[in-house]
């Protein structure tokens, strides 16, 4: 059995996303049926439409918030009726990883997917289409409850959305794969949407000190209304003698969210003793680092970062709460919502630097 409804199917590289009528399964084991309220536009969903392809045709989307219509045989952490935000961290829940707590570097993700031999959650005209992440961009999914976070009925749908991949990734970095403690200093290169989330992250933690640098002005001015302490505009000034002279002896904590080789060189001379630069962003296909052991002899490190190093079920709730509170910034996000049908507008929207986060809140 299956049930009609509209997708936004993307059917080849660089072919856009056109709305089609699909079928969609019913759900098996831990699947959890979600009617979807908002989807966000991630670069990642983009990337793979338009260079990284993959098996086509596709549905993609994973910034997704909604309800809960219809729980699998197996689910045990949803119930009908249920508010949740989906997250592209898959896990199993038994490996040794999973067990202690560290969800988002699970040893088999793959057991969120159906298996070869069981049919595809999504059909087009009776053949299979791939569901790329949580195949968010349609009026329903079939996500894995593992997947899944339940979130306070009163949450807004936009802002719901962005939870599971932007304010995971941004606040988590510092929070968790960091652990900023409250005075120290935070330098947060790249004043996009998950850096946004980043300086939420260093407010929450408490950090005396969170200096935010780009090159637009206008993203730096929207970085002082979720709580930078300081901005810096390195295309005209020295962004790490900037940090030098603000810190007084360089940062605790640096955070690249930009990703290209000559930022991330200077982010390392950013550091003070003992601290840490973070590396989430990837802006160039060249994204990387040359570490001289003699940079980085004052006990500095480097790390990579997965999806801020988040337990999405503890963490998405969380930041529910934090932004519930008043004590998150949300709402500034949300630059725009459109409809299913208006995707292609809505990622060359995102080209222009005024505008945070797009979001379909139309999904008629």
């Amino acid at each position: 059995m299956s049930n009609t409804m509209k997708a936004s199917v993307t059917k080849g590289l660089g072919q856009g996303f056109v709305v089609e009528e699909v079928e969609l399964a019913e759900p098996i084991g831990h699947e959890v049926r979600v009617q979807v309220k908002a989807s966000g536009l991630c670069h990642s969903d983009l990337s793979v439409a338009t260079f990284l392809g993959g098996e086509f045709p596709m549905v993609l989307g994973h910034e997704v918030a909604g309800v809960v219509t219809q729980v699998g045989p197996a689910a045990t952490q949803v119930a009908v009726g249920d508010h949740v935000a989906g997250c592209l961290i898959q896990y199993c829940g038994s490996c040794v990883n999973c067990l202690s707590g560290r969800t988002h570097i699970c040893l088999h993700p793959e057991a969120t997917l159906r298996t070869a031999d069981q049919p595809s959650r999504l059909t087009w005209n009776g053949a299979p289409v791939a569901q790329r992440f949580l195949a968010g961009f349609a009026q329903e999914a079939l996500i894995h409850e593992n997947q899944l976070a339940v979130i306070p009925d009163e949450m807004p749908w936009a802002p719901a959305a962005l939870l599971g991949c932007g304010v995971l990734t941004g606040a988590g970095a510092v929070l968790n794969s960091a652990g900023v403690q409250q005075g120290e200093t935070v330098v947060v290169i790249g004043a996009g949407g998950v850096g946004m989330n980043a300086v939420s992250g260093a407010r929450l933690a408490g950090a005396e000190k969170i200096i935010i640098t780009d090159i637009e002005d206008d993203k730096l001015e929207r970085a002082r209304a979720f709580g930078a302490t300081h901005t810096v505009n390195s295309r005209t000034t020295d962004p790490v003698e900037a940090v030098r002279e603000i810190t007084g002896h360089g940062a605790d904590h640096v955070f690249d969210f930009v990703g290209v080789r000559p930022v991330t060189a200077q982010g390392i001379q950013m550091l003070g003793k003992g601290g840490g630069l973070y590396l989430i962003g990837v802006g160039g296909t060249d994204a990387g680092i040359d570490v001289n052991v003699k940079a980085i002899s004052n006990a500095q490190k480097v790390q990579g970062v997965y999806m801020g190093s988040s337990n999405l079920k503890r963490d998405i709730p969380f930041f529910a709460s934090m932004y519930l509170q008043g004590r998150m910034n949300l709402d500034d996000l949300v630059s725009k919502e459109i409809s299913l049908t208006d995707i292609d507008s809505g990622y060359e929207a995102l080209k222009d630097g005024h505008t945070a986060r797009v979001v379909i809140t139309d999904l008629s």
